[in-house]
C-alpha cells in the first residue's frame, strides 16, 4: 500500500473510533481530503506575539492606534506647525502613536475633500507606506468632508474635536463630569449620521413607481436614521437635565461661600500647565496630576489662608486648549461658573512651552466665552525651574507682571502667596466692637472670616478693630462701639 493509501487509512480509522475502540459508520468521509491538501496549513515558528516573546511595552505599542496628521494653513506656518504638535500630544494622550505629519498651504481647506482631490490620493500613498490605521485633521471637518477623505484614503478619517471628546470620557470621573461629556460627544455625533445602504431605508409611501416599491414595501413611516436622531435628543434633553439638577448643590455652595464672605481663587490656564501641581503645593489638596492633557475634568475646591491669616478657597478647574470645541465649552459651562464669580484668576502658564502668548491668547478667549472677562487676573508662569534666565526676560517682556514659580520644587510660592493676599478683596466693612469674654466664639468668628487690625482687653470685655463682610457684622451688631 502507498503513502498516500495508508494516510487515508488511518484517517478514515480515526474519524470512525468512538469513546470505547469500537468501529461505526459516519456521514463524514475521511478521504474526500487530499493528503496534500491537509497539509498544505502549516505553523510558521517565530510569529507569537504574546507576552512571553515581547516586552510589556512592546506589548502596549502594538495595541495603539497608528496614526497621520494633515492640517492645511493659509498663513503663519510655524503657528500652523505648533498647532500639529499640539495635536500629536493630543493623539498621544487619546492613547495612539504619531506616525507622521503632513501640512498643505492653500488659501481655504476643500470643501469636498478637505486635502483636495491631488493631495488626498498623496495622503492615501502615505497612509500605506507606513501602515496607518487613521487619519486626524488639525480642524473640525464637516460631515461630507469626513466622508469624501474616508472615501480616498480607505481608513478611519477623524477630526481635533473627535479626539478632544475621547480625552474628555477617558478622563471625566465625577457624575456630572462624565454627564457633561457625553452631552458634548452627543452634540458632535447628531449631525454626523450617516446611514448604510437600505437597511437604513424605512420609508416608501404614497405613488411609488419602480420594481419593489408601492404596496407591501411601506415601512413604519421612521427611517433608521431619523429613529437615531430622535433618541439622541431625548438622550440629550435628559442630560441637560441631570446637569441642571446638579446645579443648585454647587449653587448652595458658592453661596454659602459669598455669604460668609471668604474671597474664591480659581487656578485657570492651558492644559497640562501644572494647575493641579500648584494647587497641591498651596494646599496639599491631594488632586490627580499627571503628565498628559486633560488629566483635570472634574473642579476641585480647597480652603488656605492668606499670609496674614485670612482665608480664602482656592479652585482647580479644566485646562484649556486652541480650537477647544464650542460644544465642550457649552458642555462644561457650569463647571467654568467657578471662574465666573471668582475674586481672583490664576492664569498658570507653562514657562517652557513654545508658543507661551498663544496659549495665554486661547486662554484668555475661553475666560471671556464664560463671561468672566471683568474678572482681575494673575499670570503664574510655572515650571520656571525648567528654563534659563534668557527665556525669563522674554517671558518677561510677555507679562510684566507675571509671578515665576516652580510648583514642583516650591520656588517662588511664598511670593505668590504674598500676592494673592495682596490682590483678593478686603472685608467690606471696618469695625470695633467690644465683645463679652464669655462671647468668644464671637472673637474665633472674627479671627477666622474677617481680619483683626487690632486687640485690646478691657474690663467689659474685648475691644476688637476688625475688617469684616455683612455676615460678620451683623452677628457683632450688638456690640459695636
Amino acid at each position: 500500500m502507498d503513502s498516500t493509501n495508508i494516510e487515508r487509512s488511518f484517517v478514515t480509522e480515526t474519524l470512525n473510533t468512538t469513546a470505547d475502540g469500537a468501529f461505526e459508520a459516519q456521514d463524514f468521509d475521511g478521504e474526500q481530503f487530499d493528503l496534500e491538501e491537509r497539509q498544505a496549513l502549516k505553523r510558521v515558528t517565530g510569529l507569537s506575539t504574546e507576552l512571553e516573546d515581547v516586552t510589556e511595552v512592546e506589548y502596549r505599542q502594538l495595541r495603539l492606534e497608528r496614526v497621520v496628521l494633515i492640517g492645511v494653513y493659509s498663513r503663519g506656518q510655524a503657528d500652523a506647525e505648533q498647532s500639529l504638535r499640539e495635536l500629536a500630544a493630543l493623539a498621544e494622550t487619546a492613547g495612539a502613536v504619531v506616525l507622521d505629519g503632513l501640512m498643505q498651504r492653500r488659501p481655504h481647506p476643500d470643501p469636498s475633500t478637505y486635502l483636495g482631490s491631488g493631495k488626498a490620493e498623496e495622503l492615501r500613498d502615505v497612509v500605506r507606506l507606513v501602515g496607518a490605521d487613521t487619519v486626524i485633521a488639525d480642524t473640525e471637518l464637516a460631515p461630507s468632508q469626513r466622508r469624501a477623505l474616508e472615501d480616498v484614503v480607505k481608513v478611519k478619517v477623524i477630526d481635533r474635536t473627535a479626539v478632544i471628546l475621547d480625552i474628555f470620557s477617558q478622563h471625566a470621573k465625577s457624575r456630572e463630569g462624565k454627564a457633561q461629556v457625553e452631552l458634548a460627544q452627543l452634540q458632535y455625533l447628531l449631525p454626523r449620521l450617516r446611514g448604510w445602504g437600505e437597511s437604513m431605508s424605512r420609508q416608501a409611501g404614497g405613488q411609488v413607481g419602480g420594481a419593489g416599491a408601492g404596496m407591501g414595501s411601506r415601512g413604519p413611516g421612521e427611517t433608521k436614521i431619523e429613529l437615531d436622531r430622535r433618541r439622541i435628543h431625548s438622550r440629550m434633553a435628559k442630560l441637560r437635565r441631570e446637569i441642571g439638577d446638579m446645579a443648585p448643590a454647587r449653587s448652595v455652595k458658592r453661596q454659602n461661600r459669598e455669604r460668609t464672605g471668604i474671597p474664591s481663587v480659581a487656578i485657570a490656564g492651558y492644559t497640562n500647565a501644572g494647575k493641579s501641581s500648584l494647587l497641591n503645593r498651596i494646599t496639599r489638596a491631594g488632586a490627580l496630576v499627571e503628565n498628559a492633557l486633560f488629566a483635570t475634568l472634574d473642579t476641585t475646591v480647597r480652603r488656605t489662608e492668606t499670609p496674614d491669616g485670612r482665608p480664602y478657597t482656592l479652585t482647580d478647574t479644566v485646562g484649556f486648549v486652541r480650537n477647544l470645541p464650542h460644544q465642550l465649552v457649552e458642555a462644561f459651562r457650569s463647571t467654568l461658573e467657578e471662574v465666573e464669580g471668582a475674586d481672583l484668576v490664576l492664569h498658570v502658564v507653562d514657562a517652557g512651552t513654545q508658543d507661551p502668548a498663544g496659549q495665554i491668547a486661547t486662554v484668555r478667549q475661553v475666560i471671556a466665552e464664560v463671561g468672566a472677562n471683568d474678572v482681575p487676573e494673575l499670570i503664574v508662569f510655572n515650571k520656571a525651574d525648567l528654563v534659563d534666565d534668557a527665556t525669563r526676560m522674554v517671558l518677561r517682556g510677555l507679562e510684566p507682571t507675571a509671578a515665576f514659580v516652580s510648583a514642583r520644587t516650591g520656588e517662588g510660592i511664598e511670593e505668590l502667596l504674598a500676592t494673592i493676599g495682596a490682590l483678593i478683596p478686603l472685608p467690606a466693612h471696618e469695625i470695633t466692637a467690644v465683645v463679652p469674654f464669655e462671647r468668644g466664639d464671637l472673637v474665633s468668628l472674627l479671627h477666622e472670616r474677617g481680619r483683626v487690625l487690632a486687640t485690646v482687653y478691657e474690663e467689659a470685655g474685648t475691644r476688637i478693630n476688625a475688617l469684616v463682610g455683612d455676615g460678620e457684622r451683623a452677628a457683632l451688631e450688638p456690640y459695636l462701639v
